[in-house]
C-alpha cells in the first residue's frame, strides 16, 4: 500500500504527558512514527517536538488530522504545524554581486541535493543574471536606493505572495531590509554573514581581521529581524587560520564557509527542524 510521510512540529509549555499524548494519537490514526525528536528547555520552560510519521496515502490526514488533533493542541496550548514531507519548499533568493553563496545553492538545487523549488532570483544589480539564466530561473533586477527602498521591497513582497514563497534567502544580499519587511518575513527569511560580528563591521572585514591577527574564520546564518544581524541563530561554523593567511586568503576561507553554513541553514529550515524559542532557535536534528 502506498504511504505518505508527514512532519509534525510542536512548541508548547513543558509539562508531563506531551509525548504520550502525541504518540498515542498517531497510533490511533494508524500512523507509523518513523522519527521523533524532542527537547524541553529548562530556561524558557517550553517543549519542542518534531515527529515524522507515515500513513496510508488515501487517509489524507491534512484535513481530518487538523480537526482531530486540535483537542490535544488546545489541551497543551500548542503552536503546531503539519507538513507534507514530499512537498518541496518554494524559495526565492536575494543576492547582490557576490556569487559564491548563490552558486552553491543553485548547484545543490540542480543536483537534487537541496529539495526546493526556486521560482525567482532577485538582485539589486544585473551582474548575476547569466548565472540565473543558465539554471533556467527567472531573474528580477530590482535596483534600490534610499529613496526607492520601500517601493523596491514592496515589489519583492509582491513576488513572495504571487509565487507562494515559503522561504526568502539572503545569499549575500548587501542591503538592509526595512523593519516592516523584516516583520512580514519573520521566521522565513535567512541571512548569512561572517561571524566576526559585532567586531569588524563595515567594509573589508577580512582586512580588519587580518590586521588583528585572527585565528578563526567563521560564518553565521540566522533569521532576519529588525535588529540588524541579531536574529535567532540557526547555524554556525569556523575554520582555523594562522599568520600565513593574508586578507585574500582569509576571504577565500570565508566564502567557502559562508556557502556551507547557508546551505545547512536552508536545509534545516525546509526539513522543518527549526523551532523558534524567543531570541534563539531549537534545531531538532
Amino acid at each position: 500500500m502506498e504511504q505518505r510521510s508527514y512532519i509534525l512540529t510542536i512548541s508548547c509549555p513543558d509539562t508531563v504527558g506531551i509525548v504520550a499524548a502525541v504518540s498515542g494519537f498517531l497510533a490511533a490514526q494508524d500512523a507509523f512514527i518513523a522519527e521523533s525528536t524532542h527537547y524541553g528547555d529548562p530556561l524558557s520552560d517550553r517543549f519542542f517536538m518534531r515527529t515524522v510519521f507515515r500513513t496510508a496515502a488515501e487517509a489524507v490526514p491534512a484535513q481530518s488530522f487538523t480537526h482531530a488533533f486540535s483537542r490535544i493542541a488546545e489541551r497543551f496550548h500548542m503552536v503546531w504545524g503539519l507538513h507534507d514531507a514530499a512537498r518541496k519548499s518554494r524559495v526565492v533568493i536575494l543576492v547582490s554581486r557576490a556569487d559564491h553563496c548563490l552558486n552553491d545553492l543553485l548547484y545543490r538545487y540542480r543536483t537534487g541535493d537541496l529539495a526546493v523549488e526556486i521560482p525567482a532570483i532577485v538582485s539589486n544589480h544585473p551582474d548575476l543574471a547569466p548565472l540565473a539564466e543558465w539554471h533556467g530561473i527567472p531573474f528580477f533586477h530590482l535596483p534600490v536606493t534610499a529613496e526607492t527602498r520601500r517601493d523596491q521591497e514592496a515589489t519583492v513582497l509582491r513576488l513572495v505572495d504571487e509565487l507562494e514563497i515559503d522561504l526568502v534567502v539572503l545569499a549575500r544580499y548587501m542591503q538592509i531590509l526595512t523593519a516592516s519587511t523584516c516583520d512580514r518575513l519573520r521566521g522565513r527569511c535567512i541571512n548569512i554573514h561572517h561571524s566576526f560580528l559585532p567586531g569588524f563591521k563595515g567594509q573589508k572585514p577580512y582586512h580588519q581581521a587580518h590586521a588583528r591577527g585572527v585565528k578563526l574564520i567563521g560564518a553565521s546564518a540566522h533569521y532576519v529581524t529588525r535588529d540588524l544581524d541579531e536574529g535567532p541563530i540557526i547555524e554556525q561554523a569556523v575554520e582555523r587560520v594562522d599568520h600565513t593567511y593574508g586578507p585574500d586568503a582569509l576571504a577565500t576561507v570565508g566564502r567557502d564557509i559562508e556557502s556551507i553554513v547557508l546551505a545547512r541553514a536552508v536545509r534545516l529550515h525546509i526539513e522543518h527542524r527549526i523551532l523558534l524559542n524567543g531570541s534563539k532557535t531549537v534545531v531538532l536534528r
